[in-house]
């Protein structure tokens, strides 16, 4: 159901790129699609400037493919497809060329994050628990979450994206809700 929703929003795209006028194509394409990429970037590299960054970089991709899209899979199962390929490339140049230093620019934004929490913590501190929750967890399950929850996607479509069995996806989310319940037990509740 959620497929065929993809597919009815997408129509316009479809026949656009059926028809090959890519450019017109391309601009309700990075409408629809940029903050969902941009969302799915942040999730998995767990940096937003790395994320814009990155969510450029996929989008330039995207639009070099445009003439190779066949439309085999959903438009939208196509573009998280090079957005999660996009990001596991740039992860492996990260752990390629990983080398910690207490002078990195993030320990200096982390420092002042929780500043930021402490005197915020009434407005925002629910909202920040569960941001912590997610990025507490290991990256695969981080990754099949955002896309089930965030993104509203179906076990197949995650699947699909993430080029795992569907097995493997409802494994996955079942162990990340058992860890974020875990998470939650260990995280103060922050009384309004």
């Amino acid at each position: 159901m959620i497929t065929e929703l993809h597919q009815t929003t997408d129509r316009d795209i479809r026949e656009q790129l059926g028809a090959r006028e890519y450019r017109a194509a391309f601009e309700p394409l990075v409408e629809r699609y940029k903050d969902k990429i941009f969302r799915l970037c942040v999730s998995m590299l767990r940096n937003e400037t790395q994320a814009e960054d990155v969510t450029q970089d996929i989008f330039l991709r995207i639009w070099k493919a445009l003439p190779g899209f066949q439309g085999q899979a959903s438009l939208s199962t196509w573009i998280y497809a090079i957005s999660r390929n996009c990001c596991l490339t740039e992860l492996k140049k990260q752990t390629a060329h990983r080398t910690d230093s207490l002078d990195r620019p993030e320990i200096g934004l982390a420092a002042e994050e929780l500043t930021a929490l402490h005197a915020n913590v009434m407005e925002t501190g629910a909202e920040l628990d569960v941001h912590w929750m997610v990025n507490q967890l290991p990256e695969r399950y981080r990754r099949v979450i955002a896309l089930f929850y965030l993104e509203q996607k179906s076990y197949e479509e995650v699947a699909v994206m993430l080029g795992l069995p569907l097995g493997t996806v409802k494994t996955f989310l079942y162990r990340a809700k058992k860890e974020l319940i875990k998470l939650a037990a260990r995280r103060p509740v922050v009384s309004t």
